[in-house]
């Protein structure tokens, strides 16, 4: 659906047809939903077994255009039970009717109804994929910049980082991507450029990319990416920018596998032991006096 919409780029194409359609899949086994309302957004709250007291806010993928709380319903819950977390899934809102920061003044929110519903900072973790590991970033940083205190850390999952697209079409595997071809990501530059140019972006001043931002304070962060997907040039590249402005980081490369393969856990067993490993840095950066990327995980990638 994505490759057919970077060919024809309109704003009419029916983009809430894929969440739609997924409407009828279940969370994982033993995991409760419940919708709840943010300032402008939906959301889906699914509690930890036994009332844990860490919670995860997760932001899924999509190209800021598709996908929402029906696609993105099983990852999300399988995180949260590798973890032992409760965790928060914000339907933010998307292109083309919004601005990408209206997207971030959302993940702020879903962080806000966290933080007042008694959950400490140091027991939230903010996540997401793709798209989602954009706006966990810039999420971070928005709240950051309103004074709120910082999660006790982050976790991306083939992260876009940067908004240009030309580090990603130079790289020599750009046209190997199998979910992802270059008309999608030229394509996205352009109309994320235009919506935010016609509209406020809901954060001060013009939209950046997370690579472009300034990264000093932000938790401990872990990044997964698969390396032939078109996006891991920007999880190398935001693992390099983390790491000069001091920010604990751990970036695994899984070989050969794609764009969040982390969705098909049913199916790939890389996928179950990438959300164990997932599971196992939200534990240990919720556990008392985790700060350094050394005592979250051993670095293996």
């Amino acid at each position: 659906m994505l490759g057919a919409w970077g060919l024809w780029p309109s704003p009419l194409w029916p983009a809430g047809l894929l969440d739609h359609a997924a409407r009828f899949l279940p969370p994982t086994r033993g995991v409760r939903t419940r919708r709840v309302r943010l300032d402008d957004c939906d959301a889906e709250w699914m509690p930890a077994a036994g009332g844990a007291e860490r919670a995860v806010l997760y932001l899924h993928g999509g190209g800021f255009l598709t996908c929402g709380l029906n696609t993105h319903r099983r990852l999300a819950s399988r995180v949260g039970l590798a973890a032992g977390a409760g965790v928060l899934s914000v339907d933010y809102r998307m292109l083309p009717r919004h601005p990408i920061g209206d997207a971030v003044v959302d993940g702020v929110a879903g962080y806000r109804w966290l933080l007042d519903r008694g959950y400490a900072p140091d027991r939230i973790v903010v996540a997401g994929d793709s798209a989602g590991g954009f706006l966990t970033f810039m999420t971070a940083l928005a709240a950051a910049e309103l004074g709120l205190p910082k999660p006790a850390a982050l976790v991306a999952l083939s992260p876009l980082t940067d908004l240009n697209p030309a580090g990603k079409l130079a790289n020599p595997g750009a046209d190997d991507c199998p979910l992802i071809p270059r008309s999608v990501i030229l394509a996205l530059a352009e109309i994320a450029d235009r919506v935010d140019r016609r509209a406020a972006t809901g954060i001060r001043g013009p939209l950046r990319s997370p690579v472009d931002s300034v990264l000093t304070g932000l938790p401990p962060v872990l990044i997964q990416v698969g390396s032939t997907e078109m996006l891991y040039p920007d999880s190398e590249l935001m693992a390099q920018r983390l790491g000069a402005a001091g920010v604990p980081v751990t970036l695994e490369v899984w070989d050969r596998q794609v764009h969040v393969f982390h969705a098909a856990a049913d199916l790939v067993p890389e996928a179950g032991r990438a959300i164990a490993r997932i599971g196992e840095f939200i534990r240990a950066a919720t556990a008392a006096g985790a700060v350094t990327a050394a005592t979250l995980m051993p670095a293996e990638a």
